[in-house]
């Protein structure tokens, strides 16, 4: 068999490291099942163990494609499968061990539950960047085929944990109905006060800025409008031609002021 070279042996290690994820997360994923009683969550997770299952199988068949094998390194001997045999053994009984430890988590119903929600949120976002650093390693590398895996898994992960993030909430929120008594938890009517406080707070802010907005218009017109500072040249232009008659006006009555003075003093020698 032809040595691989440096660009394969780092993908297969990259893609070794996420199948071995998803071999781990297999055995944890049917615990927290079991452990599930809430259907829509219960539906979900068997739904996600189904991709899980579906997610290690790709991997496995893009890692023999570059000529690897999964979990036993690039070279696949008798020695190197037998040291995979062990590595995914050592995995699997890891992570039947978890599940013993999930049950006994929490006090209550709820809160298992949502410990349970919460190491899957941490599951999936390794499972993201174990994927993420894939597509990038593959792009920078000129791998077409594993950018095209490693996007497509991915987006599956960042939707279950998105699913996950309400959960988590949904959750939280039990855990208080059970284990809080009402009389410690806020009231309702706390927060209907609290929801309009902040509507109206909202409320006064547009406000102001439509006040702020009225008063640059009138501001703007006012400058605008003639026989403003902002015309001061038409108001000079005016104000000349009003010099101009009032000049004119002089120049003609002194004319005409002569011409009477000269019937005056006619008649009076007459």
């Amino acid at each position: 068999m032809a040595e691989l070279q440096a660009r394969d042996l780092k993908l297969i290690q990259y893609l070794n490291e996420a199948y071995g994820k998803e071999k781990e997360l297999e055995t944890s994923l049917q615990a927290h099942i079991q452990m599930a009683s809430r259907d829509a969550y219960k539906k979900r997770l068997r739904g996600h163990l189904k991709e899980t299952k579906d997610h290690a199988k790709q991997v496995q068949k893009r890692v023999k494609a570059l000529g690897g094998k999964a979990d036993a390194g690039p070279v696949p001997d008798i020695v190197a499968e037998a040291a995979a045999a062990v590595q995914t053994g050592a995995k699997k009984a890891a992570a039947a061990a978890q599940g013993p430890l999930h049950a006994a988590r929490g006090t209550g119903e709820a809160e298992k539950q949502l410990k349970n929600a919460k190491t899957e949120y941490s599951d999936e976002h390794e499972e993201i960047a174990n994927y993420r650093a894939i597509e990038t390693l593959a792009e920078a590398l000129g791998d077409k085929e594993t950018v095209k895996l490693a996007r497509s898994i991915r987006r599956e992960e960042e939707r279950m944990a998105g699913f996950l993030e309400k959960q988590i909430a949904a959750l939280t929120k039990e855990v208080v109905r059970e284990e809080v008594p009402s009389d410690q938890r806020a009231s309702s009517s706390s927060r209907r006060s609290s929801s309009s406080r902040r509507s109206g707070s909202s409320s006064r802010s547009r406000s102001s800025s439509g006040s702020k907005a009225s008063s640059s218009r009138k501001s703007t017109s006012r400058s605008s409008s003639p026989g403003s500072g902002g015309s001061s040249s038409s108001g000079r232009s005016a104000s000349g031609k009003s010099s101009s008659r009032s000049a004119s006006g002089k120049s003609s009555s002194r004319p005409s002021s002569g011409k009477t003075s000269s019937r005056s003093r006619g008649s009076g020698r007459s």
